[in-house]
């Protein structure tokens, strides 16, 4: 009976290299992308900090102007005690974004465009089935703006998308927290020129709130008003609460 010839060395070494080909080019693939995702990386992080030589319009004014002027103001002896900006944090609410992922992606792709950064999904705290609401269920999505993007935002708001407001008359005074932070209530992100009416499947507002170093109301008040945000006149504001009053006036005798 004849014996079984068993390959050889040098007719394996074939089927070796082809067995091995697949997975060299595998690597090969898996390389070349974790190099592409690395230069990604770079460049975004590249334009987080900014083009080289570049200074923001509202980070320029800041120094050269508005820093001298509450020097003057508030009779500041150490640099220290000069209130500057320290971040900006948008926050948006999806109610319904349990229900509808959709709902919580088109939020995050809105207020990727606003803020010129990539959002993160908020979720629940804790459980409340009144609402029908889970922990860790996500419920809306929030960005935290610093450095230039922070000043850019900033600029864009107070320069372009206040002033598209319908029936604007400017902002509370009032909304500060008593530790130089300002909260800014937006109700509808279409004001924001970032975003196309037309592709919007829903109007969403969002929260802006504006973190400062001020250490009263008073000083974040000068700060933000000498960079132009537009606050409410206080007879505009003694107007609003005076028309305020009597409608409710009027309801009560109606009633």
């Amino acid at each position: 009976m004849a014996e079984t010839m068993k390959p050889t060395a040098a007719a394996e070494a074939p089927k070796a290299e082809a067995k091995k080909a697949p997975a060299v080019a595998k690597g090969a693939k898996a390389k070349a992308k974790a190099e592409g995702n690395a230069r990604e990386s770079k460049s975004v992080a590249k334009a987080a900090v900014g083009v080289k030589g570049y200074t923001p319009r509202f980070a320029k004014l800041y120094n050269e102007k508005i820093r001298p002027d509450l020097t003057k103001q508030f009779g500041y002896r150490n640099p220290m005690q000069i209130p500057r900006l320290t971040k900006i944090v948008l926050n948006m609410g999806v109610g319904q974004a349990q229900d509808d992922k959709k709902l919580l992606e088109n939020a995050m792709m809105d207020m990727r465009l606003i803020a010129g950064q990539q959002p993160v999904a908020t979720k629940a705290r804790k459980s409340i089935s009144n609402f029908k609401l889970r922990q860790g269920s996500p419920v809306g999505c929030k960005v935290t703006l610093r450095g230039p993007r922070m000043w850019e935002f900033l600029d864009r708001l107070i320069t372009i998308a206040l002033p598209r407001v319908r029936d604007f008359e400017g902002i509370s005074p009032r909304a500060f927290d008593g530790r130089g932070n300002y909260a800014l209530g937006i109700k509808e992100q279409i004001i924001f020129q970032e975003i196309d009416f037309d592709k919007t499947d829903k109007i969403r507002g969002l929260d802006v709130i504006i973190c400062t170093t001020a250490a009263s109301d008073d000083e974040a008040r000068a700060l933000l008003s000498a960079f132009g945000m537009p606050f409410r006149r206080a007879r505009q504001t003694a107007k609003a609460a005076a028309a305020t009053t009597s409608a409710t006036t009027t309801e009560q005798k109606g009633a």
